[in-house]
């Protein structure tokens, strides 16, 4: 196996206030969305260029110097192996592995980061169990550094099984473990109200996979409801939560709703990845509440997560 490259962002979150409320912040550009379209036919190099917003760097040296520059801007940081689609189990094992580098470097450079893992980097698509062991593996090396991990939330096809691994964890004790749900999938109202006994902690996000209208929501305001429902029903459930989006009216409506219920910046977060929608002022700094900001390390399958990045960055 390869081994991987690290990429790590320059994340800025946006402006809430500058623009009307039913824009978003920094669409991307026509060529973007041209891209999007040819992306399977365009060589690697401009697919790297286009993607460099979402994904960049090369080493974990750069990964821990992005992160360091975000702490000293006040953004806490998550960093994400990449490793989607594998085939092979001895690449999931070093994968798994692979964390341990990452939660000694955040140690040792004394940063503000946690980790994010995808379960199909772990072996997920090949054994269920192959999976559980490596994310036990990463969650448990993440305990021995006081230290968090979050599950990402991958396409449709593994929501069920990220869920069941998720409430497995945190039933046999592990308390270091989070979630995202994807306020796109009609289903994620149920998954919050079914994940409401744990007091889970959730970062909520649109989602960034094209699924078909059977099972999520297609329009722009559909999604943005089914959002705000979701957002609602995991603070009346207590969670800690994790604002994930670039859409300003969306950060808008979140921070009064935390505002109403006198929410600290402990109870919430804002996470934007990289510098789209590239600021003056952030939500950390224009109210207080805490910022996380996303940063990855790239594996040579770093290709399907720049795709998908950019068709969520084309829809908003």
């Amino acid at each position: 196996m390869t081994a991987p490259q690290w990429s790590t962002p320059t994340v800025v979150p946006p402006a809430l206030f500058d623009k009307p409320p039913n824009t978003i912040a920094a669409p991307v550009t026509l060529l973007d969305s041209a891209l999007v379209r040819l992306l399977p036919a365009v060589p690697k190099p401009v697919v790297q260029l286009f993607s460099s917003r979402y994904i960049a760097g090369a080493t974990l040296a750069e990964a821990v110097e992005c992160v360091r520059g975000l702490n000293d801007g006040g953004k806490m940081a998550t960093v994400d192996v990449l490793g989607e689609e594998i085939t092979h189990e001895d690449e999931t094992r070093a994968i798994a592995q692979a964390y341990d580098d990452v939660f000694a470097a955040i140690d040792e450079a004394g940063l503000d980061s946690n980790v994010s893992v995808k379960l199909t980097a772990l072996g997920l698509d090949l054994s269920y169990e192959l999976c559980r062991e490596n994310l036990l593996e990463v969650v448990r090396t993440a305990a021995g550094y006081g230290n968090f991990v979050r599950i990402d939330m991958e396409d449709s096809s593994t929501t069920d099984d990220t869920l069941r691994l998720y409430r497995e964890l945190r039933e046999d004790g592990h308390d270091n473990l989070g979630v995202v749900l994807q306020a796109r999938l009609r289903r994620t109202l149920d998954d919050v109200q079914a994940l409401a006994d744990l007091r889970p902690s959730v970062r909520i996000c649109k989602g960034i996979y094209l699924e078909p209208g059977t099972i999520a929501f297609t329009d722009f305001e559909a999604v943005r409801a089914n959002f705000v429902r979701c957002l609602d029903a995991l603070l009346e459930a207590g969670c800690y939560i994790g604002v994930a989006t670039h859409d300003e009216w969306l950060i808008g409506e979140s921070l009064a709703r935390i505002s109403q219920r006198g929410l600290g910046p402990l109870a919430v977060t804002s996470s934007s990845l990289r510098d789209i929608g590239c600021a003056s002022t952030s939500p950390s700094v224009s109210t207080g509440t805490a910022t996380r900001c996303g940063g990855c390390k790239r594996t040579r399958r770093w290709r399907g997560q720049s795709r998908r990045r950019l068709q969520a960055a084309s829809s908003g």
